[in-house]
């Protein structure tokens, strides 16, 4: 990383410096949740209200300074990653990642710093996009598909469509040559159109694709956390005994089963070892025994926080409420907040509180139960924690049994999982009964 002649502050720590007992991913939010658009189905904007009337949603350069000497001194790893998020981390303005920038290279002491940056793409530009070349940043993009099913629900503040200038954006990256992969949410609109929004994605360049379901409950009409009018998670103390339907903009189980099928059909027939879809790694991975990478499909989670603008962690992105934060960095080190007994609980309740229809079902292996903030269903013998997506992932999963079984093959027979394609779909390993 290359500075740029930066004047950085620096703060002494409050606490010692400790290390993790194990890798952990932070999504930090240096704005809170101030962005420039007002997305329909953004479950993050309404979180502004935990911080009313606590001064400025800007990280400060005290805090700014803290976390990334903290983080850093955290890692047990040689590399460590920095995850900018939102809100719209581009408000901050240029100058607050320089900065940060160079507080990476004074407290890097030999580790290698990498930075994740993910943004809508409205007001990136030429100086931007020389910054992320530069530091060798990698973007993340958030783009819904094709014009009219972005627009749906992307807008700006004046409820204005945002697609050509998200498009814009990416031009400007490209032009640079940075680094960049796609964030698609999956709604109750795009869900329709999966062969569309893919072969859009494919057409941005995208060589990463990753697709978030947007799963969210309106809260009930009392018993809520003030403020908030879009329903907690269902082990929040507030949810007890509640009851909630999903939103409008919420993807059907149905469809969002259906939109990963016809999309992992067309990759596997034209996209392996090109195009990487993460929930098409994920899977993989738990095909062949191996650690997943993503939280939502591994037994336990507990290992992602989030880091507020003002130095408040959480037990998750989606867990930002008072009843999971779990300290600030200003007086408490990340490691001891990662590895406390209470973080530990929350992560490993990930597994504990699976219902036995879960624990029975032949596809659990591969979805773990996805995110216990989708867990607000009963199961068919009135059990609650049943993920509101199970259906989607029943299917889904059967689905790509037979591929995942031959490109797992292949992988412990040393070959890579792209020659799934020269194979007849006939001569692919027979799915597992058990699975059928």
């Amino acid at each position: 990383m290359n500075g740029e002649g930066t004047n950085v502050s620096s703060a002494e720590p409050n606490h010692p410096l400790e290390t993790a007992a194990a890798p952990f991913h932070a999504l930090t939010k240096p704005a809170g949740s101030i962005c420039n658009l007002a997305c329909s189905y953004c479950f993050y904007l309404e979180k502004v209200h935990l911080y009313r009337g606590g001064g400025s949603l800007r990280m400060s350069k005290e805090v700014l300074d803290a976390y990334i000497r903290d983080y850093i001194a955290a890692q047990p790893g040689l590399e460590v990653h920095f995850a900018w998020q939102g809100g719209e981390p581009t408000l901050l303005g240029l100058e607050f990642f320089r900065e940060a920038v160079a507080l990476q290279e004074r407290y890097a002491g030999g580790r290698i710093v990498k930075n994740a940056f993910q943004t809508n793409g409205i007001l990136l530009d030429a100086e931007w996009a020389e910054f992320f070349a530069r530091h060798e940043f990698l973007v993340g993009l958030s783009i819904d598909g094709p014009r009219e099913l972005h627009d749906a629900y992307r807008v700006d503040r004046g409820g204005q469509p945002t697609f050509e200038r998200v498009m814009a954006g990416l031009e400007a990256l490209k032009a640079r040559k940075v680094e960049f992969n796609t964030l698609t949410t999956v709604n109750r609109k795009n869900a329709r159109h999966p062969g569309e929004v893919y072969r859009f994605l494919k057409k941005t360049g995208s060589g990463y694709i990753q697709f978030i379901p947007i799963v969210e409950r309106d809260a009930p009409a009392a018993g809520t956390v003030p403020g908030l009018w879009l329903a907690p998670p269902p082990d929040h103390p507030s949810m007890a005994d509640a009851d909630s339907a999903a939103t409008p903009w919420s993807v059907r189980p149905a469809d969002y089963g259906e939109f990963l099928c016809r999309i992992f059909d067309e990759w596997v027939g034209e996209d392996v070892g090109r195009v990487f879809v993460q929930q098409f790694d994920a899977a993989l991975a738990n095909w062949v025994g191996e650690p997943p990478g993503i939280c939502v499909f591994s037994n336990n989670c507990g290992r992602a926080v989030a880091v507020e603008h003002n130095g408040d962690i959480y037990s998750c992105d989606h867990y930002v409420y008072p009843e999971y934060r779990l300290g600030n960095l200003l007086n408490t080190s990340f490691a001891s907040m990662v590895d406390s007994p209470v973080q530990r609980r929350f992560g490993e309740a990930k597994s504990a509180a699976l219902p036995r229809y879960c624990r029975e079902c032949p596809v659990e292996f591969a979805c773990h139960g996805e995110c216990p903030k989708h867990r607000f269903l009963r199961t068919p013998d009135g059990e609650p924690g049943l993920n509101y997506l199970c259906a989607a992932y029943r299917r889904f999963f059967t689905h790509i049994d037979s591929p995942m079984r031959t490109m797992a093959a292949l992988l412990q027979a040393g070959r890579a999982p792209a020659e799934i394609m020269q194979i007849p779909r006939r001569e692919w390993v027979r799915p597992s009964p058990s699975r059928c």
